[in-house]
């Protein structure tokens, strides 16, 4: 028997929930060997049937879905009962409570969280505006960001940009160089929008910036990875933070979602003054 598991994500729509729950499961098991079957957009007993004489076929398979449809789920849990396949519902008990709670039955829409409507497109309007306010891009109209992120060449403010965009949130991401190159109206107006300043440690930095440096085949940029420098363009960094009272976040052992979920808990601690 083999010892690598065969993970089946099967879902009704584009499986990214079931994605990041399994992310969030096998991040709690440290020696697995697995591989990852994904089956999107699935909504027909047929489908259910392929991917279930599929998964027969291996040794040490194991099912994780998100189907909506009780009809379907049933279908589903039933068949890979009789197959002898463990197979394990991640919405639906879920479902079940908050219906119960709510005192109202779910809709059981497919995808029903991407729905058009009010919410989505403040989003797609969100990660426009993130794409355009870049690396200091834009600067005359900061003041209309929701939150403005600010540190050092490669501290991560980029895709973290991107990451706030997507919970719908306007961000600007600027690169400290020197005070000036921070825009007018935040000097003159340090609370014009939500400003978070993002640091990390000088040894982690130069190590980043030499493999950036390595892959666009760059060599002749010693300031740039030169670790002294990096330690004052850090140290200058937070005396900005301190000197405009805006609140930072070190980055340097810190995935982009927790950087951005700390930067969340900023932004409304800001709206709410």
């Amino acid at each position: 028997m083999s010892n690598t598991f065969q993970i089946y994500l099967i879902s009704d729509s584009t499986g990214e929930t079931l994605d990041r729950i399994f992310l969030a499961l096998k991040a709690q098991f440290k020696n697995i060997n697995y591989n990852v079957n994904e089956f999107p957009f699935t909504r027909t007993e047929n489908q259910v049937l392929k991917i279930l004489d599929e998964a027969k076929k291996n040794d040490n398979s194991i099912i994780l879905y998100t189907i909506v449809d009780n009809g379907l789920a049933k279908f589903l849990a039933n068949h890979s009962e009789d197959k002898g396949l463990p197979c394990f519902g991640v919405l639906g008990n879920l479902i079940l409570s908050f219906s119960k709670l709510l005192n109202q039955k779910a809709s059981h829409e497919p995808s029903g969280q991407y729905v058009l409507n009010e919410e989505y497109y403040q989003r797609i309007e969100a990660i426009q505006f993130t794409m355009n306010h870049d690396d200091g891009n834009l600067l005359h109209d900061v003041d209309k960001s929701d939150i403005v992120l600010l540190g050092v060449s490669r501290t991560s403010k980029t895709p973290t940009s991107i990451y706030l965009a997507n919970k719908g949130y306007k961000t600007s991401n600027i690169p400290i160089i020197n005070d000036n190159s921070i825009p007018k109206k935040l000097r003159d107006n340090p609370k014009i929008s939500c400003v978070v300043g993002l640091n990390t440690e000088a040894s982690r930095l130069v190590d980043v910036r030499k493999n950036r440096m390595n892959s666009l085949r760059e060599t002749d940029n010693k300031k740039y990875t030169n670790i002294e420098n990096i330690q004052k363009e850090i140290d200058n960094a937070k005396r900005t933070f301190k000197k405009y009272s805006w609140p930072s976040i070190d980055v340097t052992r810190k995935s982009v979602e927790e950087t951005a979920a700390s930067i969340i808990k900023i932004y409304e601690i800001y709206k709410q003054k």
